[in-house]
């Protein structure tokens, strides 16, 4: 009697973990739509931003406009006060009246003409040296572009005319020519210096006249300490800066919360040279600039929507756009490789529908891409999945046993995944506990 209820009990438990696997969930493959996500970091960007610099040393004379205002391209923002770069002017002036009276026979002869060539080809070297100092100094890129285009105009004017001059100095030396026509050549290279130094002079105290380079809202100083890089971060691509001499266009891109600004500059001040007076932005189009991993950029292409949250406005959606990925690679700080994308940034909602806070350049946001989407397909929870040999495999209940079945997977979302081939809609499968399932196990239908 007692081995009759051994032998019971042992077939009970047999039959339990073998014919019926414990753990184990069926499904079924069903039809639907699958997204597939890509997230990523990245932040809120402006369309322009540009810093409007002290062209010279001396004092903020006139401060036109005050934090918040909003300017037009052009406007006139502020006036420097620079006695320095007036008395150039002044000096250039007197220097050009005297070269229109005309040019003595220096002492010397022949000699003398070349000694007074070279002092005015010196003078003409100090002048333009002066000049694009000056000239890098402006923060307006356009302006600054004019000035110095201006000042290769007239280095290549100049050198033409002492190209001249010297020629006739060695011709007189020579004896082929006469000292009237040497001394004549140089009047020509002293006048031609004397209005090129005049007007160079001129427009450097036409640039004391501090314009909007863009069209935005003001911000009393300048850009987040730390140069470019951080005025980057809140640019979107293509994005115009003038953030001071020698900037250059900046794009943008995702990084830490932005370090504090220069200090403003209180009207009456002593400025130098590249002083930050203040900073236009252009918040009129945000965008976002995001670092997508390498393993996921492939994915990631112009037109592509995503969904962002952004950590100053908690429970709120923003919509966006991918505009453009960037070719070449970020390395961040851990190692990893990433590609920046671009993205228009779109209005935002709360889930009960009241609009989300407008954003500022720099915030941080987290981006969900909607990089790819398969609607009326073939679709299985993602736990049915099993690799197997290297390939993707589920887990099918075919007449009543599990049989592995190789499967093609296509987009993958993050719970459901699309099956291309190997499963049919309404077929059942392992869904839960597929590692202990094995072949030809029984499971119910």
């Amino acid at each position: 009697m007692l081995f009759a209820a051994a032998v019971l009990l042992a077939c009970l438990t047999a039959a339990s973990c073998g014919d019926k696997a414990t753990g184990v969930t069926l499904g079924t493959a069903a039809q639907g739509t699958v997204a597939e996500i890509v997230e990523a970091p990245g932040s809120v960007t402006a369309r322009a931003a540009a810093t409007v610099n002290a062209p010279a040393d001396g004092t903020l004379a006139e401060l036109r406009v005050d934090a918040g205002h909003r300017v037009r391209k052009g406007q006139v923002v502020a006036v420097i006060d620079s006695p320095a770069t007036q008395r150039r002017l002044r000096d250039a002036r007197r220097a050009l009246e005297r070269s229109s009276g005309g040019t003595g026979v220096p002492a010397g002869g022949s000699s003398g003409v070349a000694a007074a060539q070279r002092r005015t080809d010196a003078s003409a070297a100090d002048a333009f040296a002066a000049a694009r100092d000056a000239a890098r100094q402006v923060s307006d890129p356009q302006l600054r572009a004019a000035l110095l285009a201006q000042l290769d105009a007239a280095r290549r004017q100049y050198a033409a005319v002492s190209q001249t001059a010297s020629a006739a100095v060695r011709s007189v030396q020579r004896g082929v020519a006469s000292l009237g026509q040497a001394v004549g050549a140089l009047g020509a290279a002293q006048r031609m210096q004397a209005q090129q130094a005049y007007e160079l002079a001129d427009a450097a105290v036409d640039a004391l006249t501090l314009r909007a380079p863009v069209s935005g809202v003001v911000q009393l100083g300048g850009t987040p300490s730390g140069g470019a890089t951080s005025l980057n971060d809140l640019l979107s691509a293509g994005a115009g800066t003038a953030a001071g001499a020698g900037a250059g266009a900046a794009t943008g891109a995702a990084g830490p919360a932005l370090p504090g600004v220069d200090a403003a500059v209180p009207e009456g001040a002593a400025v130098s040279a590249g002083t930050p007076i203040l900073t236009v932005v252009d918040v009129d189009r945000l965008g976002l600039a995001a670092d997508v991993d390498e393993t996921d950029v492939l994915l990631v292409r112009p037109g592509v929507r995503a969904d962002v949250e952004l950590d100053a406005a908690t429970g709120a959606t923003y919509r966006a756009t991918v505009r453009a990925v960037d070719l070449l690679p970020t390395t961040s700080s851990r190692g990893g490789v990433s590609y920046r994308a671009r993205l228009e940034l779109g209005a935002g909602r709360y889930p009960d529908g009241r609009p989300a806070p407008t954003p500022r350049p720099g915030m941080s946001a987290v981006l969900r891409l909607r990089v790819r989407q398969a609607t009326d397909a073939v679709t299985v929870p993602a736990a049915a999945i099993v690799t197997a040999d290297g390939r993707d495999t589920v887990w099918a209940v075919r007449s009543g046993r599990a049989e592995r079945v190789p499967v093609t997977l296509g987009v993958q979302g993050e719970d459901v995944v699309q099956v291309v081939s190997g499963v049919r809609t309404g077929e059942r499968i392992v869904i839960g506990g597929a590692d202990q399932v094995r072949p030809g196990q029984e499971l119910p239908r």
